[in-house]
């Protein structure tokens, strides 16, 4: 027997009694003797044996398991079992997350029975509660959340370990000398589970790919990808097929459409996309009326259901964008060609035509496959510096003149990067627009949406894809332009279908109404800044959130508290049910915009064509399926996209490792303060042992640190100077030390 066997007999006897009965309960309807259940202990020597036999007899005549037949015992089952969703901490111990709960149940670390962070369970409850909170013990894995893990090899002579990059992920793989796969020590490597023997420690796995050297940039992209299953290219199959598609725009097609390819269109997308996926048309009606047409790709006309393509589609459901890539749902054939309304191409469309008035009030609306042509591509850059060089132009004024309007677009911003006009007529409609998107937001404003304009960072790569510089990305009045006319068609299309009866099956984007709890958090912390909430009733919820997040506007804590009230509200999903969208204040809300990089939309166009053409109403059961899956997706992707900011920032910090940084403290926890970084929002860790001025205790209820002897005080939202200790690649962690 080795020693890691002996070891783990001795502590398997010492407590063989909860053993015994975890044994029994977690195949409660199997039987067994004392030999079975020495197996599954990896004990074979006949004091363990004997010692087996005397607990199997005082647990029956404690009625706590009964002998079903000589020799052979099972568990008596007298508790209620309850299935939830694990959520593991860093030290192996977690909480089930149950409905049948209030609270989460906490799983000390000795009862999570082979249980991995997300997986599925069956549990029961103790009858006693342990430091005042609910404690129970998991029976049984129902459903593994995830299978493959990314971490570093350890190679030995005969066997190898992965130890995974995963946090939450508290037990090494064993991997067999003969499945490493030919990874050499010290690789990253992408590891699938494939056994967790009853009488082993740790998970066994094979390696399935070797990713490269930990802390090379592509090697860590990948492993990104790899460790919430994203792939980073197509199959050769779905590659082939998209190339053989026929792209081509035929008489025939035109006939079927709408053809408006002599309205004026145009699209106003980031200067560096390479897929435009909607564009706007504008006209003005004889009867005064504005026509503004949202075109969007016709992706569907395509992605034919039941091909490799559509199933491909399907399975990624989403575009992933890291800090240097995109990772499309469609091979580039279609998202950078055939489905990108490029300036100067006749394009298949799907659209949603308005007329709308000085209002901003729909008075018309038409929805249908058209033809377009667009006459200009804008960078929003470009679309901003015609509206503000027209501050003056009244968008309802009939008496204005188009000779007033300035068209000149300057080099500082032009995607050429030489100055240049543009039509008089497109700059009008952009100034027309934009003038009705204010009504439109101001309306959605006061009808209870909540303005999340949250700063987003980005970097600046030079050609090997060093961070050379940050950047931050905001929101103004052109952006907001095009997003007030993708939400109208957005809420129109969901509008038009879920107002039909009889009731059909639907595609919707739903977003349920802030937790009490979560809001009642965000209080606690923002207060800490000065700042008050109304939770009376949902409309001064809105409001009270909208004043926050405008009164925080170039402050120090502004990321800070727009993270937190972000994170207070409820995650917005793809649902067959519809309940309205919150954080929009609508009461019907779809993804019908952006069918190039969100598979929802795709099923949206599809849906939307079959209930134009008549058709019943499609299968709840199977598209709640498909928008179960879509919002997992979407959930993978941000947190990949995530990471990958997450290591840029790291990178990128990596080069400043002498500097002195003023940074806000972000967060505060037992093990030390996390400090935000005002001038590139990148963030960091002081461990509490690299405090050495005193003995620190955290204090939950000030959210603060304080000096035991000093009484000296690090609490949230406080300006402290810090500068780089350490930076991890591998693991992602960022730790500073104070200045100060």
């Amino acid at each position: 027997m080795t020693r890691k066997k002996k070891r783990k007999s001795k502590k398997g006897i010492s407590n063989l009694s909860n053993t015994i009965l975890s044994i029994l309960k977690k195949d409660r309807n199997q039987a067994f003797n004392y030999k079975q259940i020495a197996a599954k202990l990896g004990v074979n020597d006949a004091s363990s044996r004997n010692q087996i036999i005397k607990k199997l007899a005082q647990l029956a005549t404690n009625q706590e398991i009964e002998q079903v037949e000589r020799g052979k015992f099972r568990a008596i089952v007298n508790t209620q079992y309850h299935t939830g969703i694990v959520d593991i901490g860093m030290k192996g111990s977690g909480y089930v997350i149950c409905e049948d709960f209030d609270e989460d149940v906490f799983i000390a670390s000795n009862n999570m029975n082979k249980s991995l962070n997300g997986d599925e369970v069956e549990f029961y409850v103790y009858k006693r509660r342990k430091r005042g909170r609910i404690e129970g013990e998991i029976t049984q894995v129902i459903k593994r959340a995830k299978s493959e893990y990314v971490g570093v090899i350890q190679v030995h002579s005969n066997y190898a370990f992965v130890v995974p990059d995963n946090n939450k992920m508290y037990k090494d793989i064993f991997i067999p000398i003969n499945k490493t796969f030919k990874a050499e020590d010290g690789d990253k490597v992408l590891v699938k589970l494939e056994d967790w023997p009853d009488n082993a420690d740790s998970p066994y796995g094979k390696v399935i790919k070797v990713l490269g050297k930990p802390g090379e940039h592509h090697t860590e992209i990948h492993a990104i990808l790899a460790e919430y299953g994203l792939p980073y290219e197509f199959p050769y199959e779905v590659e082939t097929f998209a190339d053989n598609l026929d792209t081509s725009i035929t008489k025939d097609e035109i006939a079927k459409r709408r053809d408006m390819r002599q309205d004026l269109t145009f699209t106003i997308d980031p200067k560096d996309a390479k897929d435009f996926d909607d564009a706007l048309s504008f006209k003005v009606l004889e009867n005064g009326l504005y026509e503004v047409g949202i075109h969007i790709a016709d992706v569907s006309h395509y992605v034919k259901e039941g091909t490799v393509l559509d199933d491909e589609a399907y399975e990624r459901a989403t575009s992933v964008y890291l800090v240097d890539r995109v990772v499309p749902m469609l091979p580039e054939v279609l998202s950078n060609n055939a489905c990108s309304l490029r300036p100067n191409e006749e394009k298949l469309t799907f659209s949603a035509v308005f007329h709308i008035n000085e209002k901003a009030e729909v008075k018309d609306q038409w929805f249908g496959r058209t033809v377009t042509y667009s006459d200009a591509r804008f960078a929003y850059e470009e679309a901003q510096a015609i509206i503000e060089n027209n501050t003056d132009y009244e968008f309802s004024s009939r008496s204005q003149s188009r000779d007033q309007i300035n068209t000149e677009v300057p080099k500082e911003v032009s995607l050429t990067e030489q100055a240049y006009k543009t039509k008089t007529e497109i700059a009008e409609a952009i100034l027309v627009l934009d003038g009705l998107a204010k009504v439109m937001r101001h309306k959605r404003m006061k009808d209870g949406a909540i303005s999340f304009d949250k700063v987003e960072v980005k970097f600046n790569l030079d050609k090997e894809n060093n961070p050379v510089g940050v950047f931050f990305k905001t929101s103004k009045d052109a952006n907001k332009l095009i997003e007030e006319f993708m939400l109208l068609a957005n809420r129109k299309v969901a509008e038009f279908i879920g107002k039909q009866s009889p009731k059909k099956t639907f595609v919707y984007r739903v977003h349920d109404e802030p937790d009490d709890s979560k809001l009642a958090s965000l209080q606690g912390i923002v207060s800490k800044f000065g700042y008050k909430l109304n939770f009376k009733d949902r409309k001064s919820i809105s409001s009270s959130l909208n004043n926050l997040l405008k009164d925080v506007v170039g402050t120090k804590e502004q990321n800070l508290v727009d993270t937190l009230a972000i994170r207070s509200m409820s995650k917005a999903e793809y649902t067959t049910h519809n309940i309205g969208h919150y954080g929009l204040a609508f009461d019907y809300y779809t993804h019908f915009t952006s069918p190039i990089r969100r598979y929802p939309d795709v099923m949206v166009h599809r849906l939307l064509q079959h209930y134009l053409d008549s058709g019943k109403s499609a299968n709840t059961e199977a598209y709640e399926d498909k928008c179960q899956h879509s919002s997992d997706m979407e959930n993978l992707a941000t947190k990949a996209e995530r990471d990958s900011i997450k290591y840029m920032q790291i990178r990128f910090m990596e080069d400043h490792k002498d500097e002195h940084f003023l940074g806000v403290i972000s967060g505060v926890t037992d093990w030390g303060i996390y400090v935000e970084i005002i001038a590139n929002k990148c963030e960091g860790m002081v461990s509490i042992r690299d405090i050495k001025d005193d003995h620190y205790a955290f204090d939950q209820s000030l959210y603060a640190l304080i000096g035991r002897h000093t009484k000296n005080m690090y609490q949230l939202g406080d300006e402290v100077t810090v500068k780089v200790k350490n930076t991890d690649l591998v693991k992602k962690h960022l730790d500073f030390i104070l200045v100060d």
